[in-house]
């Protein structure tokens, strides 16, 4: 399903380029066992192993470009996360960036900046869960985005700002 060379999203390690496909040479770990090896694009000095047998769910392609344009182009369409019990809200949080999807991600960071300016107008501070998740969102989405747009960070914020702020103008 992949191949050498090819952008992967995989669960929390985020973008990786997967650099090998091969059996390990590990004790312990079965020798005719094909795994992929990959190297996090964000994360250096690390290595994940994930058989190549595993469930598909557990990586899957970077977006393309135009699904990227698409998803960008959508934000001020997606809606908010649904919280109704604050408790509850770093499970929703946890259970969205499980799920690997970017437009679960747009929805974490939308609810998070609502939350915020909220808590903010009324004098108090951001919570440490919103601002874990909103950094943990923010990381996976825009690093997947980069890698999709081939850009670096500082200019995807600049187009995605741009392009958001066009079709919010116009709404």
């Amino acid at each position: 399903m992949f191949k050498i060379g090819d952008y992967v999203v995989c669960g929390n390690k985020g973008v990786c380029v997967v650099e090998n496909i091969a059996a390990l040479e590990i004790s312990g770990v079965d020798k005719e066992r094909q795994y992929y090896i990959l190297k996090p694009k964000y994360q250096s000095g690390s290595t994940v192993y994930v058989p190549v047998d595993s469930p598909r769910d557990s990586m899957r392609h970077v977006l393309e470009k135009e699904e990227a344009q698409r998803l960008i182009a959508a934000i001020p369409e997606i809606p908010l996360l649904s919280i109704t019990n604050e408790k509850l809200s770093e499970q929703t949080y946890r259970e969205c960036l499980r799920t690997g999807s970017c437009e679960e991600w747009v929805r974490i960071l939308k609810t998070i900046c609502l939350r915020k300016e909220k808590r903010l107008k009324a004098g108090r501070k951001v919570t440490a869960v919103d601002a874990k998740y909103f950094r943990m969102a923010e990381d996976s989405l825009y690093g997947e985005l980069a890698v999709a747009l081939d850009m670096n960070r500082k200019e995807l914020e600049e187009y995605i700002a741009g392009e958001v702020e066009g079709k919010v103008a116009l709404s």
